[in-house]
């Protein structure tokens, strides 16, 4: 069997969150034309409808939406239930919905800053705690939590304290969760993406200056594209990286090289 077959995910089931949009669909698709079937999983079910309607259409594959507040335990309890039930089992996920606040942070309210760590740090945490107990389990899988290249370093011109203390906190919550569960088979890592135009960054008309010097900014002179993680998402989520658990993966165009 040659690598690209190898790197296939036939028979595999996993969820994305925050995969109806952005990043996540992007993978999601990605997980789908690999061979796997694959939840959607967003606070935005009828766009979560649609993003499942047309992979499934374009792949062949299964692929449900689940409406899911990352925030709430119950939910996603019950997400992780359901995933299960529907696609018959639970083999790897991507932990991905998050938000961003740009505040000054001695402007930033304090319910600001809350919202920003429960939703990437907290909705991580139980995402990947739920995940992470069925497969325990049921012999092992692979979790794939995006943190970001803000973890690293300090954005500019922007203030952002928050969403970088949050992504931060993700790349040793996946390191920690990666020793205590690596001989039991369950992997953990993430991903650190840099500036990367996703559809509603490119049309939000509040970034299109931020834009402009990020790409000034950056080596490589331009954002990254949502398609340009999927290979590592699919790379992790499969049987070519059982040796790869405790690491962040950097995808920014050399921007962190700085």
């Amino acid at each position: 069997m040659g690598i690209i077959e190898k790197m296939r995910l036939d028979g595999k089931k996993g969820f994305v969150t925050g995969g109806a949009r952005g990043i996540g669909k992007c993978t999601a698709t990605a997980f789908a034309e690999a061979g796997a079937d694959v939840a959607i999983v967003d606070i935005d079910l009828e766009e979560g409808k649609k993003t499942a309607a047309e992979i499934a259409e374009n792949t062949g594959r299964k692929v449900i939406a689940i409406q899911t507040d990352c925030t709430d335990k119950d939910q996603v309890d019950a997400m992780v239930e359901q995933v299960v039930t529907e696609l018959g089992g639970l083999d790897f996920c991507h932990n991905n919905a998050g938000i961003c606040i740009n505040a000054p942070a001695e402007e930033m309210t304090y319910e600001q800053w809350l919202k920003v760590i429960n939703i990437n740090l907290n909705g991580i945490f139980l995402t990947d705690i739920a995940a992470g107990k069925y497969m325990l389990a049921h012999g092992g899988g692979s979790i794939i939590n995006t943190a970001s290249m803000s973890a690293h370093i300090v954005n500019v011109p922007q203030p952002q304290c928050a969403y970088n203390a949050s992504k931060a906190a993700v790349i040793q919550l996946t390191k920690s969760l990666a020793i205590e569960w690596a001989k039991r088979n369950v992997r953990v890592n993430s991903i650190s993406p840099g500036y990367i135009g996703t559809e509603l960054t490119l049309n939000s008309p509040t970034l299109l200056p931020l834009i402009q010097q990020w790409n000034e900014m950056a080596p490589l002179g331009r954002l990254g594209k949502p398609e340009e993680l999927e290979s590592i998402c699919v790379y992790l989520a499969g049987d070519t990286s059982t040796f790869t658990t405790g690491s962040d993966f950097i995808i920014d165009g050399a921007f962190t090289c700085f």
